[in-house]
């Protein structure tokens, strides 16, 4: 959330209630192999009492020599030093005070948390007696980033019997989260499901990339560089060579919410004769860079004229004035204004910086897209 809030410059007084003083968790490596084949486990705990690790028992072996030695470090880190681990995938976790705890340094550990599903039957979110599609994990190279990468994609009920060329969505999570967040907390394959059902949206494919990519920029300007390029050369190619899609521009959209929001901007109006559908919500330009450099960057003056023609929705939600990215979308919207882009503008939910305003979206933008 840190990163999140860091991305859409808010004021230096509403910012500061962020600053705080800096902890060896800030920069533990929770898992450590080491050179003489030992690895070493790691957890930030200050205030406990007892901490102990647990797990698979072909990694940690209770008797023996290699039963873990464990440290408590003067600064509230606890070690626990195997002196040799096989090759493998192997489960653990901490045991703090006698509460199980899983690795939160883990790089899935967004992905551990519990969801608490809190409504009826018949919210738009819910599961139901309708028939369902497939929330499939695919792996795919980058070829900008030069790695594996995730990214999720559902189909529609009857996809895998069907012959017929779907349009695409590619839809983008926020900052500090991963690829997962629109398939869990966002209910995502729910909300489709349902609006499938009901004859309310056409049938289609839903492509959630995973967004996060380090930045070694202050801005983060070549984060959004680099997701542009892995978006463009990786992500659509893969997608159409192995999913029945159409691939002219009026049956591509593309949606990103919070940092995805600034990443869908930065990779359709780069792109813009490649998109026909696009949703930014609780979102703007980088906050980070002058407004009018990214204006001028992505041609916005020169292409005006062309993004109108192109984009068949241009659309900018918000989750009202308690949004955190508020200022920054009305930052946004005045250089569209500027510049002569014509875009529709809504806070259709007074619910803020929230996924109960990005459900929502998702619930009202599906329906819009590539109708005739």
């Amino acid at each position: 959330m840190l990163v999140a809030c860091l991305l859409f410059g808010m004021t230096v007084s509403a910012s500061a209630q962020w600053q705080r003083i800096p902890t060896p968790n800030d920069t533990l490596q929770s898992i450590r192999q080491q050179a003489d084949g030992s690895v070493v486990f790691s957890i930030y705990a200050p205030k406990a009492r007892t901490v102990s690790i647990a797990g698979d028992g072909d990694l940690i072996p209770w008797m023996g020599e290699n039963k873990p030695v464990v440290k408590e470090q003067p600064n509230g880190v606890w070690t626990f030093t195997l002196k040799q681990v096989n090759p493998g995938a192997y489960r653990y976790h901490f045991v703090v005070d006698g509460l199980n705890v899983y690795d939160p340094k883990s790089p899935l550990a967004g992905e551990t948390s519990a969801i608490a599903n809190l409504g009826g039957e018949n919210d738009f979110f819910a599961m139901k007696d309708v028939p369902h599609g497939a929330m499939s994990q695919r792996y795919y190279y980058s070829e900008p980033l030069k790695t594996t990468r995730r990214m999720h994609v559902w189909t529609p009920a009857g996809y895998e019997k069907g012959k017929d060329k779907l349009p695409v969505l590619y839809l983008v999570h926020g900052g500090g989260d991963t690829d997962n967040a629109w398939p869990g907390v966002g209910c995502a394959g729910l909300i489709l499901d349902n609006l499938l059902a009901e004859g309310k949206i056409v049938p289609m494919i839903v492509v959630m990339p995973n967004g996060n990519i380090p930045a070694k920029e202050r801005d983060m300007s070549d984060m959004m560089q680099n997701f542009t390029d892995d978006m463009m050369q990786s992500v659509i190619p893969f997608v159409e060579k192995n999913y029945r899609v159409l691939t002219d521009k009026d049956h591509r959209a593309m949606a990103g919410l919070s940092m995805g929001g600034i990443q869908t901007l930065e990779v359709t109006l780069a792109n813009y004769d490649k998109f026909g559908y696009v949703f930014v919500l609780s979102s703007g330009f980088n906050p980070n860079i002058d407004y009018e450099l990214i204006a001028s960057r992505l041609n916005l003056k020169e292409n005006a004229e062309k993004i109108n023609k192109s984009f068949r929705i241009f659309a900018h939600t918000q989750g009202g004035p308690t949004d955190i990215t508020y200022i920054s979308g009305q930052k946004s919207n005045k250089i569209f204004d500027e510049y002569g882009i014509k875009y529709e503008y809504s806070e259709p939910y007074q619910s803020g910086h929230s996924w109960t305003t990005w459900r929502n979206n998702l619930k009202d933008l599906a329906p819009r897209l590539f109708k005739k």
